[in-house]
């Protein structure tokens, strides 16, 4: 799983990007119509800036990296998650949070600027992702769940995603980081994280990426939905969700596997010319050994040395020598030997600019034993002492009846061949059978392990090689062809046993190419995204204009109607039913829309029918015309008066909450108890008070002033009584005096 995820890394970044991408667009439209145009502004900005950042890794990996590129790929980074930071600032500030101004910056650059110049562009990332990455998404999850309280039901739980999502992010974005020579870095970062997991972070961190856009998606879709109040427009944007969800989905998978198999072609090549060049390197070194096999093989059939080994004669002896000594010049061995069947040396030859060598035991050495046992011996081996690398060819030296008397030995030392070797194009590594480099064109992965080794025995072979990495080029052991990451970079790695031997050789193909061919599918992907999105937005923006427009002409024809209707009671010359049917049906559609207060007042006269039984009925209306007069000089321009019926009256109360009502109904009252009445004196009112909340019609808001009226007259009338708020209402739409 690993190898297949750590191919697909720059179609992982593509989407990656393109969600963060998604998520400032969606931002841009929450800014201008959500009436927070600054905070979701930064926010927007943050989720360019992002995508861009990830798109420009992208870019690196494809083109390649320069230093001057590292700078600018950090500084975007780094100005991304500031701009997040700062969301976050703004929006704890409106919630009432006392923090500083934006000069609290400055030390959390200092902090980048000192990663800098530990260990220079690298560490600066890292820093910017411990410092304003991890800080800047956990505070904006906390802002996010500190909306979800503002919210309710489907939409609640939105935002309580989107939090989730981010917190999430922040310890993928924030705490998992490159790998470098300081803690934590240096045990928890990308590859650790894929050894434990096997996936490459930036696939975790691109799917949190989707999480987090199509979570705000979906709470920006609620809050449209609220505004429109449609039932056509709720069902038609849930199906906008699904649709669109369905389609990404689909096309990103469509342009997945676009984008493998035009890679794939290209990888196909790389492979079959990756195994042309190991067949051409293999064919080198077996051109070099097969002298030293002929030649060691010619020397253990010569009579004269099957004589020297059976101990013939002097006449013998000299002459294996002379052909010992020219078998030596001729496959330019560094040492030839003759040896009899109990390892003694019979006869020894070394080339006159070589030291003579310590006369080890040769009994032990494997090449000796093979010989012995009447096979050809074929043997790399390191000399620890002298850092010597050399080939060992040996043969069985036999008499006449094919019994085995001793062995014939040549080594030749590799040097030469890692002179010629040198001018390989690609990285070649002759290695020993766990992995160590015995030869090169990398001088600083000499006598290096390729691939992991275990504790033990990376603790023996350091005692014969040195030092051995903790941290190798490669995850892991490769025993064919595999596509692997080496040194951060990702490359088509072969091996290919050597003939005759338990070395191997190991060439690596970095295929810069491979990733422009890719890209075609990248980019072909891009497009149709963009084209389905569109499309979707462009639709959804049509049907909401369409709802809009019916339902101004809705209004418009309620009006015309209205128009034809007596909108004032005869009696008292103010607004009549009528009129505040009217009126509640507009002033709950902007509070609705724009997320304003409104209010309803409901007051009647206290004992009216004792004035009417009293005075007459002539006197009553009376003071029913002097009580509304009193009541339209004592309110605001912009608040609406309505007889209901008889002795009721309504007050519709744009722009304030209950508790303001609650106030103005309170003066109101007081007004009235002061004033003196033609021939009644006296006269008192009750009032109730409601405060109009989401979910709430013209019968139920009117219905809830009428009990706390009904309360007013129960507590012993001349009072004002507030409606207390219903269990379903919604904190976002409740202002608090």
């Amino acid at each position: 799983m690993t190898a297949f995820f750590s191919t697909q890394l720059d179609f992982i970044l593509f989407f990656y990007g393109l969600a963060f991408i998604l998520l400032g667009a969606t931002c841009v439209a929450i800014a201008r119509v959500g009436g927070r145009v600054e905070s979701w502004t930064v926010l927007a900005l943050f989720g360019f800036a992002h995508g861009g950042s990830e798109w420009l890794d992208l870019t690196a990996l494809v083109v390649g990296n320069t230093p001057a590129f590292a700078i600018v790929r950090t500084v975007v980074l780094t100005g991304s998650f500031v701009l997040l930071m700062e969301f976050a600032r703004l929006e704890a500030i409106r919630f009432g949070a006392k923090l500083p101004g934006r000069w609290l910056y400055l030390p959390l650059f200092a902090l980048v600027a000192l990663g800098a110049v530990i260990d220079g562009v690298n560490a600066a990332g890292i820093f910017a992702r411990y410092v304003f990455g991890f800080i800047g998404a956990m505070a904006t999850a906390l802002v996010f769940a500190r909306f979800a309280k503002t919210f309710s039901g489907v939409t609640q739980r939105l935002a309580i995603y989107a939090a989730v999502g981010f917190a999430f992010y922040a310890v993928t974005a924030g705490l998992v980081v490159p790998a470098s020579s300081f803690w934590p870095a240096s045990q928890l970062n990308y590859g650790s994280f894929e050894r434990v997991t096997g996936i490459p972070i930036q696939l975790v961190r691109g799917l949190l990426a989707c999480w987090i856009t199509y979570s705000i998606w979906a709470v920006w879709g609620q809050e449209l939905i609220a505004e429109v109040a449609s039932a056509r427009y709720t069902r038609f944007l849930h199906r906008q969700f699904i649709w669109t969800l369905t389609a990404m989905a689909a096309i990103l998978v469509a342009g997945w596997i676009l984008t493998e198999v035009l890679g794939g072609i290209y990888r196909q090549n790389v492979q079959q010319d990756a195994s042309g060049e190991i067949d051409l390197l293999a064919g080198r070194i077996a051109g070099e050994t097969a002298t030293v096999d002929g030649m060691v093989r010619a020397l253990a059939r010569s009579r004269p040395v099957r004589a020297l080994v059976a101990g013939s004669g002097i006449k013998d002896d000299a002459r294996a020598n002379l052909i010992l000594d020219s078998d030596v010049e001729a496959s330019d061995a560094r040492l030839g030997l003759i040896l009899n069947k109990s390892g003694a040396v019979v006869a020894a030859s070394v080339p006159q600019d070589t030291a003579v060598p310590d006369a080890p035991d040769y009994r032990s050495a494997s090449y000796f034993q093979t010989a012995i046992a009447g096979e050809a011996g074929h043997v790399f081996a390191f000399d620890a002492r002298t850092g010597e690398r050399a080939y060992y060819a040996s043969y069985p030296i036999r008499d006449d009846n094919g019994a085995v008397l001793g062995a014939a030995i040549l080594k030749k030392s590799l040097a030469a061949l890692e002179a010629k070797l040198r001018q390989f194009d690609h990285a070649y590594f002759l290695i020993d059978p766990d992995g160590i480099v015995m030869l090169t064109n990398r001088p600083a992965m000499m006598l290096q392990n390729l691939w992991p080794l275990a504790v033990q025995k990376r603790a023996a072979l350091s005692r014969q090689f040195g030092s051995l990495s903790d941290q190798p080029m490669l995850g892991g052991e490769v025993f064919d062809g595999a596509w692997a990451s080496f040194g951060g970079e990702r490359e088509y790695v072969l091996r290919r046993n050597i003939e005759h031997s338990q070395w191997s050789l190991v060439i690596l193909t970095r295929p810069r190419e491979i990733y422009a061919s890719r890209v075609l599918g990248i980019i072909i992907t891009l497009l149709v995204a963009v084209m389905a999105l569109i499309y979707q937005f462009s639709h959804e923006r049509w049907i909401h204009d369409n709802i809009q427009m019916e339902k101004r002409l809705q209004l418009q024809e309620l009006a015309r109607d209205l128009r034809f209707k007596a909108t004032t009671d005869p009696l008292t010359g103010i607004f009549n039913r009528s009129k505040l049917d009217q009126t509640l049906v507009s002033e709950m559609l902007r509070s609705t829309r724009y997320k304003s207060p409104l209010s309803l007042v409901l007051y009647d006269a206290d004992h009216f029918k004792a004035i009417n039984d009293t005075y007459g009925h002539q006197i009553g209306d009376k003071t029913l015309v002097q009580m509304a007069k009193l009541a339209a000089d004592n309110i605001r321009n912009t608040d609406v008066l309505v007889r209901w019926g008889g002795e009721e009256f309504v007050i519709v109360v744009p722009n304030c909450d209950g508790w303001t009502a609650y106030q103005a109904a309170e003066k109101l009252r007081a007004t009235i108890e002061q004033a003196v009445f033609d021939r009644v004196g006296k006269v008192t009112c009750s009032f109730g008070v409601a405060q109009y909340v989401g979910g709430d019609t013209a019968v139920t808001l009117i219905s809830r002033a009428d009990e706390a009226l009904y309360r007013a007259k129960v507590n012993g009338r001349n009072r004002v009584e507030l409606a207390a708020l219903p269990l379903r209402v919604r904190p976002d739409l409740v202002s608090v005096a």
